[in-house]
């Protein structure tokens, strides 16, 4: 049996890594890593980490009710659209950012701004993608 990329990517988060599968066929990034290209099909891949810098180009809160109950006991917080460095879009929480109205408005107002990674928080045991802004 192989073994499970859904743990391996967690236990790898929880490690402050976030990997993503690269393509030998078209070098395309997979991300979060699948058995597959998700450009060409191929199961041909390596595992790469990616730097977790980018920029933060849209935030929005998830204030109340929580998206799933693993995430009661970090709510509420902001919640981000982030384009890394290696031009792969990925979401997660922004965890030095507020999640109030005037804030969210001000970082829309100001533009993409630098992030990078914050795995420090958790929900249920698991490592939740976050980011700071830097």
């Amino acid at each position: 049996m192989s073994e499970s990329l859904v743990r391996k990517y967690y236990e790898q988060l929880g490690k402050g890594n976030i990997i993503a599968h690269r393509c030998n066929a078209c070098d395309e990034l997979t991300f979060p890593p699948t058995t597959m290209c998700q450009k060409c099909g191929s199961s041909d891949y390596q595992e790469v980490n990616l730097s977790g810098k980018g920029m933060l180009e849209y935030a929005s809160h998830g204030a109340a009710p929580p998206p799933h109950p693993r995430f009661v006991d970090i709510a509420p917080y902001a919640y981000g659209h982030i384009k890394l460095e290696e031009g792969i879009h990925v979401q997660g929480i922004i965890t030095n950012l507020d999640y109030k109205p005037d804030t969210m408005q001000a970082c829309y107002e100001k533009g993409p701004v630098a992030v990078e990674a914050d795995i420090k928080t958790y929900a249920d045991d698991l490592p939740v993608l976050g980011f700071k802004v830097v």
